[in-house]
């Protein structure tokens, strides 16, 4: 094992063969603790693919980094939490695979979705405004004059990106959310709480699409992979109560349907243009996708 000290006071080691593959560096000088640059280090490192095989063990990363065992302890012990890592009996620290399975068919929040995985969740609210949005509001049958209360998001898992999150409510029923700090809580417990409505029915569209510059920037992407497209709309009996757009990464999410010989399907493409909840095909058509060149969308959406 080589180990060099850089002009800083940096302490760098190049790891024996069959250890771990790159050269690292961590800075002596620097007044953040050496366990928080490992961790940021190692996070770094899991984004680029590289531990893709195998985690190191923390021995590895003791003579790869020249740091005591409980400063790699304390940075494992950190992306454990996050739900980066976890530790299994008998194969030592392993890659938390981020995937959350979400039925099909019934009423689901994100927000729940990711806690009952015990993954660390939080939100970046990009958006929580009052808007007037003719296709929005069309989408769940409101007249295209209708004020909504916008709110867009950035859902992340595990500190990292997992999701973009735009929602319209009608204002005169989600006028109380203005004031709500909705960084760490669920957009349905705060409308029943603070508005006495909760959803009761509505229907769901999923495709697939390419994201635009804005939400490459938003979900940290470094290539055009395809992403998730979920459009929602939602009702509270007869009453519109929600028009949501979400963007999310494909690979950490899996939609799950059961289905049974003895209860048919009831819902077909047929019953979809002929059902009056579902979004009008004039007002889909208008909504264009974006184009990759796109800075912003040209309607006021994403999508």
């Amino acid at each position: 094992m080589a180990r060099n000290v850089t002009p800083n006071g940096a302490t760098a080691t190049k790891p024996a063969a069959g250890s771990v593959t790159a050269f690292a560096t961590l800075d002596r000088t620097s007044p953040l603790p050496l366990w928080a640059q490992l961790e940021a280090e190692l996070r770094r490192r899991l984004d680029a693919g590289e531990f893709d095989d195998r985690f190191p063990t923390d021995i590895d990363l003791v003579d790869t980094y020249a740091v005591s065992r409980n400063t790699v302890r304390e940075a494992i012990r950190s992306l454990n939490k996050q739900g980066v890592l976890h530790r299994q009996r008998g194969r030592g620290t392993v890659i938390a695979k981020r995937e959350f399975d979400q039925p099909l068919g019934v009423l689901y929040s994100l927000f729940r979705t990711i806690e009952a995985r015990g993954v660390e969740q939080h939100s970046i609210v990009t958006s929580l405004k009052r808007v007037v949005e003719a296709d929005a509001a069309g989408a769940i049958g409101l007249p295209e004059e209708t004020e909504l209360l916008c709110l867009e998001r950035i859902r992340c898992a595990g500190g990292l990106p997992l999701a973009f999150d735009q929602a319209w409510l009608p204002y005169s029923i989600a006028k109380k959310l203005e004031v709500v700090d909705f960084s760490h809580t669920s957009l349905y417990d705060e409308l029943a709480a603070r508005c006495g409505v909760t959803p009761t029915r509505g229907w769901e569209n999923i495709t697939s699409v390419a994201p635009d510059r804005r939400l490459r920037e938003h979900l940290q992407l470094t290539h055009r992979q395809p992403l998730l497209r979920l459009e929602r709309g939602s009702f509270d009996g007869d009453q519109p109560v929600e028009y949501r757009l979400t963007y999310i990464r494909g690979e950490n999410f899996r939609l799950v349907s059961e289905w049974s010989n003895e209860r048919p399907a009831t819902i077909n493409a047929e019953q979809i243009e002929t059902n009056p909840n579902a979004p009008r095909r004039r007002g889909l058509q208008s909504r264009r996708e974006p184009s990759s060149d796109d800075t912003a969308p040209a309607d006021g959406t994403f999508g």
